[in-house]
């Protein structure tokens, strides 16, 4: 094993509130190795964030660190530096990828000036070579035309795209420990698996020590070497990567594997972990999962501690106080079977020849970027239809323009056989709403959470108790406290604001809603109880759901039908079975090849895609995926392919399917 990088001894943070001091995080004792990687783990609100924070002396407000917390960076005490010292570290010997990129990135400066920042800040590159190492940077992480990205705002960027900006700028100073706080949670999977080969790499290549924060299991084991799991601000176990996945020990870490959607459990609801978190400052005084665990004793009154077993295993939990059993936890008390809806024949959502175009500034010619080149697509009563594909393929654009957030070149909407394109958005709010990708930016910070539920509703003439109650019942309903509904958006983890979206979208009871992304943030435990609520309303209302989304076991769990697109269109349609199980468009089939499994380490192949994809202001002519596709051949360079039939209510755009 190689030096230590970083070496975390009895980290604790507490927070400052009217009712006194309380610690969020509990003495945590971790240790980074150069080239190794350690990942953390835990549902949302377990202070994994915070102790990223912490690490880079970036506490919020009114935290700050308990003695002895010691954190030695090449065996220099972080902790006791000043402001100026750390800032010369910041950057340089240690960087951090934030969650939020809509948040971490500056509205006001264009991406390229915010990258030449960190260059010019420690002195990296000469100044008139800084424009083509922000482009070599943005090349690496996946990004088309680099060119234009330095000159554009991040509001000009879809999710992934800040995302894998925010990725670039941490690697511009080639750290030595680099931080990842759920680094691929808005890309798409064959970004995903770029970028997490480029982190591999440079982890093996430059010595970097990575701590990668994710709730992504697949993720977890294709990349880490270590495993810690998080629960209420203190680790209950440690694990080499491969014992954990084949043997974890503490029945929380059982209860997150079991939580996991697949195509298997499509027709059942998920396992879940009863119950959630404890709140800050009301952790009990024994174990703080006991209230949770089935398997709970008197013991676990006391207050474990970590246990070292065999195979280099540190767990907290006092069944393995004296021995090692083999406890195998099961929650699958609560799964039972998902009974679908039986209203499921009428179509309620039409969709015909569907185009926005967005237009490049020009005074004589303006170019056309179809994000939606003609979209023809149908949602039954009662079903879900998934929507896939790399960032910037115009997933997010159909979503909003279908409710009317952004303006239609051409196409025609009927809902419930109406024809509803000239209707305007607040006619349609009754009957379909939307779920936003970035939550922190969709709430508004300055009312409270039974305000921000409660206002589709009111508009809607409903009293102002009788919202209350609705309100109150909502947070429930998506596994919040009641008692949360008077504090603010900014006081929540980024899987609680995800929460509060879906609590918001769920208000005003619709028919139909556009999932952009509504599980992205969430941690698997949290996703599972979304997914469950999402399929029982879907049983009990009939309501229909546009799902967006990249990760592909949950659209596998949850998706009656599955589109793929590309670059505005749509080049695959059908059940997801078929999709899944026998892709037809070479697209589509790269696509699935890149989903990590957690079952097993697949090899990283160079690029599961080969090429980048082309700017939509200039798509290729003929078919638009042909420059990356290694089946091509003379008619897909000619002419866009129409839809050919490969199976029952199954298409692809390939000619392919033509000659077969």
């Amino acid at each position: 094993m190689d030096g230590v990088a970083l070496k975390v001894s009895d980290l604790s943070v507490s927070f400052d509130h009217d009712e006194g001091h309380f610690k969020a995080i509990s003495n945590l004792n971790f240790t980074l190795y150069h080239g190794q990687t350690l990942a953390l783990v835990g549902e949302s609100g377990c202070g994994k964030s915070l102790t990223a924070l912490a690490l880079m002396q970036l506490l919020p407000l009114h935290a700050y660190l308990c003695a002895p917390s010691q954190v030695e960076l090449a065996g220099v005490d972080v902790l006791k530096l000043p402001e100026v010292a750390l800032r010369r570290i910041r950057g340089k010997r240690i960087a951090m990828i934030f969650q939020e990129p809509m948040t971490a990135l500056n509205p006001v400066m264009t991406i390229g000036d915010q990258m030449m920042e960190v260059l010019r800040w420690h002195k990296l590159t000469p100044r008139r070579e800084q424009a083509q190492k922000c482009i070599e940077l943005l090349q690496r992480v996946g990004m088309s035309e680099p060119q234009l990205r330095l000159t554009q705002y991040p509001h000009q960027l879809s999710g992934g795209m800040k995302q894998r900006v925010m990725i670039a700028i941490a690697l511009a100073g080639e750290p030595d420990v680099l931080i990842a706080d759920e680094p691929t949670t808005a890309l798409d999977v064959t970004i995903q698996a770029h970028l997490l080969k480029l982190l591999k790499e440079l982890s093996i290549e430059r010595k970097m020590a990575l701590l990668l924060i994710t709730h992504d299991l697949g993720v977890v084991r294709q990349m880490a070497d270590t495993v810690a799991v998080m629960y209420a601000g203190e680790m209950v176990e440690l694990a080499p990567v491969e014992t954990f996945f084949t043997k974890a020990r503490h029945p929380y870490s059982q209860g997150l594997f079991q939580a996991i959607p697949s195509l298997d459990k499509r027709g059942e609801y998920l396992a879940m972990i009863p119950g959630q978190v404890p709140k800050l400052g009301e952790w009990p005084a024994g174990c703080r999962f006991a209230a949770r665990c089935p398997h709970a004793w008197e013991e676990c009154k006391k207050h474990p501690s970590l246990y070292q077993k065999e195979d280099s295993v540190t767990v907290r939990c006092q069944l393995y106080r004296d021995d090692d059993p083999n406890i195998q936890t099961d929650f699958n008390g609560t799964v039972v079977k998902h009974a679908k809806s039986e209203q499921t024949s009428s179509p309620l959502l039409e969709v015909e020849d569907w185009k926005v175009y967005f237009y490049t500034r020009g005074i004589i010619k303006r170019k056309a970027i179809k994000a939606c080149d003609g979209i023809n697509l149908t949602i039954p009563r009662g079903e879900t239809l998934a929507i896939v594909g790399e960032s910037g393929c115009g997933k997010t654009t159909l979503g909003r323009s279908l409710l009317k957030l952004i303006d239609h070149e051409t196409g025609r909407i009927c809902y419930q056989g109406r024809d509803i394109s000239a209707l305007k958005t607040q006619d349609l709010s009754k009957h379909m709403q939307i779920i936003f990708q970035d939550p922190a930016s969709a709430l508004n910070p300055r009312w409270t959470v039974h305000d921000l539920l409660a206002e589709g509703l009111r508009a809607q003439g409903v009293s102002k108790l009788d919202a209350r109650k609705k309100t109150t019942a909502l947070l429930e309903q998506v596994g919040l406290s009641r008692d949360m509904g008077d504090r603010y958006a900014h006081t929540f983890s980024g899987g609680q604001r995800q929460r509060l979206s879906i609590a918001r979208a769920l208000a005003v009871e619709p028919e139909l809603i556009i999932c952009d992304e509504p599980t992205s943030a969430l941690d698997v435990s949290v996703q599972a109880q979304i997914l469950n609520v999402l399929k029982k309303l879907q049983a009990e209302l009939g309501l229909s759901f546009l799902f967006i989304s990249h990760d592909i076991s949950v659209v596998a769990y949850l998706a009656d039908t599955i589109a793929v697109m590309y670059l505005g269109k749509i080049v695959e349609y059908g059940p997801t079975e078929e999709i899944i199980n026998a892709p037809k468009h070479p697209y589509t089939q790269a696509l699935l090849a890149a989903v990590p499994d957690v079952k097993k380490v697949l090899p990283f192949v160079e690029k599961y895609i080969q090429g980048e994809q082309p700017s939509p202001v200039n798509p290729p002519q003929g078919c638009h995926f042909h420059p990356r596709c290694p089946h091509a051949f003379e008619a897909c360079i000619q002419a866009y392919p129409d839809m050919f039939a490969a199976g029952k209510n199954h298409c692809a755009s390939c000619y392919l399917l033509q000659s077969s």
